[in-house]
């Protein structure tokens, strides 16, 4: 079949419906329009051979524009295409101090097991606090967690993992990171740098930051929710490879990638629940 066809997908890879293609030739006269279906698969009828501009639109999304090149059998193809969604202003917490509420937040390392398959350790104690400031790019953050808390889901690797061959959680009880103000990457997302000290060793970290929102909870508190991620490489934190090994985790990738989702409580106490 002839016709300019594409696939119109969110960046999480959700299909956008009823989104609008119209193709137009280089005088800005309109040669076809097309709706998306309900897979974000969308095509036109058969389109004069040329150079064209087509235009994706679609609610809440921003357009998109993009040169189609239809051949001497009146068909092109666009291929996936990401909508970006249209930026709204965010209501950022209050300032003030925000304390992590460890019932309610996780933390999750995820390295790669022989290129094929990941393997997964949680960490259950993760504290500390966020303080919000006004502009909110000045907010400052701590987090530590205990590194004895880890959990792969098979005692005698965690007890490993905990021994100074490791961790030497006995040694380096904890894991801290401290962040020191935010630099916006889009609406509801931010960078902050950092310094993350691990098994004796500080170095820069800049985590990946995603805001949830803030509301009222249950409980007469007020709650915001952020997830963050970063990438982390054994070798900079004095990680030997061989202990790595002999721990029952052979073959892991140098890399391991960091996961946390993170709720805090308005006020310097620990949340009752």
């Amino acid at each position: 079949m002839s016709g300019l066809t594409a696939r119109v997908r969110t960046a999480e890879g959700w299909p956008v419906a009823d989104a609008v293609l119209t193709v137009t030739d280089m005088t800005g006269r309109q040669l076809a329009r097309a709706l998306a279906d309900d897979t974000g698969s969308v095509r036109t009828d058969p389109l004069p051979p040329g150079v064209h501009t087509a235009v994706l639109t679609a609610v809440g999304f921003e357009p998109m524009a993009q040169i189609a090149n239809i051949s001497a059998a009146g068909a092109g193809a666009l291929g996936e295409l990401v909508l970006t969604p249209v930026a709204t202003a965010i209501s950022t917490p209050p300032p003030g101090p925000w304390t992590i509420d460890p019932a309610h937040s996780t933390v999750i390392a995820t390295a790669r097991h022989l290129g094929i398959a990941s393997i997964k350790a949680r960490f259950a104690e993760v504290s500390g606090r966020l303080d919000i400031a006004e502009p909110f790019e000045r907010s400052t953050g701590y987090a530590e967690i205990k590194a004895a808390g880890i959990d792969t889901g098979i005692a005698m690797r965690d007890n490993h993992l905990r021994s100074p061959e490791f961790l030497d959680v006995d040694t380096y009880p904890v894991i801290s990171f401290t962040g020191n103000g935010l630099r916006r990457t889009g609406s509801d997302t931010w960078v902050m740098p950092g310094e993350l000290a691990l098994h004796g060793q500080r170095r820069p970290v800049e985590l990946d930051l995603t805001y949830g929102g803030f509301g009222a909870d249950p409980w007469g508190g007020v709650r915001a929710a952020f997830h963050a991620e970063t990438q982390l490489h054994r070798n900079d934190f004095a990680i030997d490879y061989n202990a790595v090994v002999r721990a029952g985790v052979a073959a892991i990738g140098t890399t391991v990638k960091i996961e946390l989702d993170i709720e805090v409580v308005q006020g310097e106490q620990q949340p009752a629940l």
